[in-house]
């Protein structure tokens, strides 16, 4: 598996591995109309959009993309980052593909030099990110009213770069 940063080329193969995860993987913990509302989101052009800002990563294997992550600065807060756009497709969930996303963006630069990250992570997701070292937000375990639940990783100035 190779992970790199994503290319323009990528979009439209990329829009269909995130669909293909929203119904497979989230759709039995979420109703089919806010899986459209995603599906809608991660459209090919709202990707492309999104680039502009974020560090958005895809994992390949070999030239199949089946996995991606990215980071993005919190634009109100300097110090801080969020982790988003992270899906790995169902055949290659539990292989390691989702820790080798989250290990490539502890290492990117938004990350480096953030006291604290963010992710807003389905109540699918939960459990990895848990394994992954990310704190409860406020000790919250329940969903918001978007259906997300929010996680973080703070940093101490002695582990920034």
């Amino acid at each position: 598996m190779v992970v790199r940063r994503i290319r323009d080329t990528d979009i439209a193969e990329l829009a269909k591995v995130i669909k293909e995860t929203l119904i497979v993987s989230n759709g039995p913990d979420y109703p089919e109309s806010e899986i459209q509302e995603l599906i809608d989101f991660y459209a090919p052009e709202n990707i492309r959009e999104s680039i502009k800002t974020i560090h958005l990563y895809v994992v390949c294997d070999g030239e199949r993309i089946v996995g991606c992550g990215g980071i993005e600065n919190m634009p109100d807060r300097k110090s801080e980052s969020i982790l988003v756009t992270i899906f790995v497709l169902p055949e290659y969930q539990g292989k390691g593909i989702g820790k080798q996303i989250i290990e490539t963006l502890e290492q990117d630069d938004i990350f480096l030099q953030s006291e604290r990250v963010e992710i807003h992570s389905s109540i699918t997701a939960r459990l990895f990110y848990e394994k992954m070292g990310y704190a409860y937000e406020n000790g919250i375990t329940t969903p918001n009213e978007e259906g997300c639940i929010h996680f973080e990783k703070c940093r101490s100035l002695g582990d920034r770069k």
